[in-house]
């Protein structure tokens, strides 16, 4: 008998995995497929598939250690040319003075003379020492013994509480998987919760960067499927016609729609003054007559956006319907969980929009599923005393946009206005681009992302 545990880290890796076909095709190729889950099964909808909620790992100071340790040698290790883990080391760097700040330099003066790959190994041992004696690592244990799965995939690499988890699951002998989560990973971020069996990635790209950020790693432990991320576009159950977008987000059916995506407060601090910077240019009329929509980021709440709302009466919102689940959890962000109507929403929003504006984020690569032409903007510099956002264009994973031009990257009002007027006059401008970008970031057809996935992990289980 076959059987497959999907591990749903957080409300993204429920997006991903539960709201696309996943399941269900797994559920083809498996005789039993079970969800282990770190959100409350309650948030789950009705079916056939037998949820197991875990209890949430709160993280010791033992447990930190090493965990930090090993990200922070990881770092180390890639610095070399890379502006976003040069950006991750100095952001890690603590000057605080409690017990966790101490640490934190005390790794910062070991990791320069102890960083390599076994070190980092080493490091990862000493981390599995402190999860043996935990009860929530036997408890685990236990519950792998007695389920006894063929493989278990984990939808996320790297938050720090799947990693008992995972121990649990080398101590049983039972392999595991993991889906990277996102285009920028690996190439600007730390380092993984563990070591995987098995590793899915989206594109051809990012398997040359997880083999390279991960030496010790051979290519036929890594598979390329593309991402589920995306598959919901192309799905016909959360389809919207046309008129029915209007009518929900109350826009001008005669209008063109530019909608503007905005990051989390973290990483986007300029979002507010793009907003204005696009509302002033419409009501000076150096921009067409359009509907201008927002739509905030699901990883946080809309309330600094509430002075524009008033100031801009004509702007339409969208508020992503993901629900908070629970929140007493160490990274409350990942207990928020999208609703099928928000999928439904940003489909919409993403196939009947004319144009889309951000900063840089991932919802480039949404839009341009759709074909629809981008801007992102970064008006920040060292110079201006904006948040300097325009470091971010150094990042390997941006640099890829930058050098693909299947954007518009504008650095001022003036750009940004042209590229507003070009992209709406001419949206077939830069399609080409955009279409060798999509293609380079996600190697494999949107459609069957979730059948290649479960006939992948399948194969994997029967490798014993």
């Amino acid at each position: 008998m076959s059987k497959l545990a999907i591990v749903i880290t957080d409300g993204v890796g429920y997006r991903n995995f539960v709201l696309s076909d996943c399941i269900a095709e797994s559920q083809n190729k498996f005789d039993e497929v079970v969800i282990l889950s770190f959100l409350p099964a309650s948030v789950y909808p009705e079916s056939n598939v037998r949820i197991i909620e875990l209890e949430a790992f709160q993280e010791k100071f033992k447990h930190w250690f090493f965990r930090k340790a090993k990200e922070v040698a990881h770092l180390f290790n890639h610095k070399k040319d890379n502006l976003g883990i040069q950006d991750n080391l100095k952001t890690n760097y603590s000057t605080q003075k409690n017990t966790r700040g101490i640490a934190t330099r005390l790794i910062y003066k070991l990791v320069p003379y102890f960083h390599s790959e076994n070190a980092i190994t080493t490091y990862t041992r000493w981390q599995q020492k402190t999860f043996s004696k935990e009860p929530i690592t036997k408890q685990y244990i236990d519950l792998l013994e007695q389920e006894k799965f063929d493989l278990l995939l984990f939808t996320h690499q790297r938050p720090p509480y799947i990693a008992p988890l995972a121990y649990a699951a080398q101590k049983t002998n039972t392999p595991i998987a993991t889906f990277i989560f996102s285009w920028d990973n690996l190439a600007s971020k730390g380092r993984m919760a563990s070591d995987f069996n098995y590793y899915l990635v989206w594109s051809d790209l990012m398997k040359n960067e997880l083999l390279t950020y991960y030496p010790k790693l051979n290519a036929k432990q890594v598979e390329v499927v593309g991402t589920p991320q995306f598959e919901p576009y192309v799905l016909d159950r959360f389809a919207c016609h046309k008129e029915n977008f209007f009518k929900a987000f109350e826009l001008d059916n005669s209008k063109k729609t530019i909608c503007f995506s905005c990051g989390d407060i973290a990483t986007s601090k300029n979002d507010a003054l793009y907003i204005e910077t696009i509302c002033e240019a419409y009501l000076s009329k150096k921009i067409p007559d359009v509907n201008i929509l927002i739509r905030t980021s699901p990883a946080e709440t809309p309330e600094r956006f509430s002075s524009l709302v008033k100031k801009y009466p004509f702007v339409k919102w969208n508020y992503p319907k993901w629900e908070q689940a629970r929140n007493s959890h160490q990274e409350q962000w990942s207990q928020r969980i999208p609703t099928i109507e928000d999928v439904v929403d940003l489909k919409s929003i993403l196939q009947f929009t004319d144009l889309n504006i951000n900063m840089l984020s991932t919802m480039s690569l949404d839009f341009m599923c759709f074909d629809k032409p981008v801007i992102n903007t970064v008006f920040g510099n060292e110079e201006n005393n904006l948040y300097n956002d325009q470091r971010f264009l150094g990042y390997v994973h941006i640099d890829y946009v930058v050098q693909s031009n299947a954007t518009k990257i504008v650095k001022n009002e003036h750009e940004l206005i042209k590229a507003i007027n070009l992209y709406l006059s001419s949206p077939s401008t830069d399609s080409e681009n955009r279409k060798k970008l999509l293609d380079l970031q996600i190697s494999k057809p949107l459609q069957g992302t979730s059948k290649r996935i479960a006939e992948t992990v399948f194969q994997w289980s029967q490798n014993v």
